[in-house]
C-alpha cells in the first residue's frame, strides 16, 4: 500500500484525488492537508508520496518542504516557467534526499497528453500554428499549463524541422492575437460551464488541421493522477509531463 497525502484537499480537483486515492486498491489515503493545516502532518503520518493540487503561489514552498522531507510528490498545480523548474531541478539533483521522485503535470488527461503528443508530431508539417484553450472562469492563471507545455512542445518540433517564424502581417491591435509563447499564439476563453478544452489548429495553403480535447468532468483527471503516484518513486529526479509514464514509446 502507497502511503498518500493530498495538500488542497479541499478543492475541487483535491476533493476528486481524495476518492480516487481512497478507492484504490493499492493506495491509502492517510493525510488530507487543507488551507491552514501544517505540511508537518505528512511527515507525522508517515506519507511516501504527496499530491499537491493548490495554488500557483503555494505551491513551490509545498513542493520544497516536500523534498526536503524525502516525500516524492506528483505535482498538478499550474504556474510552472523555465525558472521553476529549473529551482525543482536543484532541489531533486542536491542529492540531500536521494530517491524522491517529482513529478510536474501540465494535464493529468490522458487524452490531452495523447493530444499535446499528436500535436507536436504535426507541428512540422504546417506553416501555421495556434492553440485556443478553454476553461471555468475561477481558474486563476492564463494561458493554462497545458496550454503552455503544448507551446513549447510545438516550437521544440518547428525548430528542429528548420521552420521559420509564423506568418503574420498584423500590423494594429496585437493585443487581440493572443499571447506569444516561444512564438506561438496562445488565446484563453474563461466561459461558466467549462471545465478545460484545448484546440490546436494548424493551417497549410488550402487545407486545416485541428486537434482538440475536451474534459468534460474532473474526473477524468483521476487515472493520470493515480499513475503518477504509482510511478514517481520509480524514476527519483524531476519529471515533467505524465507522458514520460505511459510508455508511449
Amino acid at each position: 500500500m502507497i502511503r498518500v497525502g493530498v495538500i488542497g484537499a479541499a478543492g475541487r480537483m483535491g476533493t476528486e484525488a481524495c476518492k480516487a486515492i481512497s478507492a484504490a486498491p493499492d493506495m491509502e489515503l492517510v493525510a488530507e492537508i487543507r488551507r491552514g493545516d501544517p505540511l508537518e502532518r505528512l511527515v507525522e503520518a508517515g506519507v511516501e508520496v504527496a499530491v499537491e493540487l493548490t495554488r500557483p503561489d503555494s505551491v513551490m514552498g509545498n513542493l520544497e518542504f516536500c523534498v526536503r522531507h524525502g516525500i516524492s510528490t506528483v505535482v498538478g498545480t499550474s504556474g510552472f516557467d523555465a525558472e521553476r523548474i529549473a529551482t525543482v531541478r536543484e532541489w531533486v539533483d542536491s542529492g540531500a534526499t536521494p530517491g524522491v521522485g517529482v513529478l510536474i503535470a501540465p494535464n493529468f488527461c490522458v487524452g490531452a497528453v495523447l493530444m499535446m503528443r499528436f500535436a507536436a508530431q504535426a507541428a512540422r508539417f504546417f506553416e501555421s500554428v495556434e492553440i485556443v484553450e478553454m476553461h471555468h472562469p475561477n481558474k486563476v492563471d492564463a494561458p493554462s499549463g497545458t496550454a503552455v507545455n503544448t507551446a513549447r512542445l510545438l516550437a521544440e518540433a518547428r525548430a528542429k524541422a528548420g521552420r521559420g517564424p509564423l506568418p503574420d502581417a498584423t500590423e494594429t491591435g496585437h493585443e487581440a492575437r493572443g499571447l506569444a509563447v516561444e512564438g506561438i499564439p496562445v488565446h484563453a476563453i474563461r466561459l461558466r460551464g467549462l471545465v478545460a478544452s484545448q484546440e490546436v489548429m494548424f493551417g497549410n495553403a488550402g487545407e486545416l488541421f485541428t486537434i482538440r480535447h475536451d474534459t468534460l468532468d474532473r474526473a477524468a483527471f483521476m487515472p493520470g493522477v493515480l499513475l503518477g503516484i504509482r510511478r514517481v518513486r520509480e524514476r527519483p529526479g524531476l519529471t515533467v509531463g505524465l507522458e514520460h509514464f505511459l510508455d508511449l514509446d
